[in-house]
């Protein structure tokens, strides 16, 4: 059931979120000082790309830096991003097909919102041990 949704979520609106993100890690790739903003763009792009069967979870390893990250996201893009998650989940829940892909976009909100300090692991039984995925 996982995969059919997948392949629906990635026709649907996967693609087009994914692509959105890559654009946006490219830039912040650009300039310097973004880096880690680019590769947390790219590792929601991933995400987007498959939700159905993984979560995202803290990373017990984050910081203060991860902190400060988070604030300076959160105003530049992580709410105009959770905007854009939480109108594309509200239209996705109109048809009762569209239910289980407007979850996964209200899903993404977490993520988009606050992406440094988290990590994105299969939902299956999947335990963090010393901050790396572990069956």
């Amino acid at each position: 059931m996982r995969t059919l949704l997948n392949i629906i979520w990635l026709i649907l609106c996967g693609f087009w979120m994914a692509v959105g993100y890559v654009i946006a890690g490219v830039i912040c790739c650009i300039l310097i000082i973004t880096i880690p903003f680019g590769i947390a763009s790219f590792r929601i792009a991933n995400y987007a790309l498959w939700p159905f069967g993984r979560t995202v979870v803290k990373d017990p390893r984050a910081g203060a830096a991860s902190a400060i990250g988070n604030v300076i996201w959160f105003i530049f893009a992580g709410i105009w991003l959770a905007i854009g998650h939480i109108v594309t989940g509200v239209a996705l829940c109109v048809t009762i097909i569209g239910i289980p892909l407007g979850i996964a976009s209200f899903k993404m909100v977490p993520i988009s919102l606050l992406p440094l300090g988290a990590q994105i692991v299969p939902s299956d039984g999947v335990v963090l041990v010393g901050g790396a995925p572990r069956r």
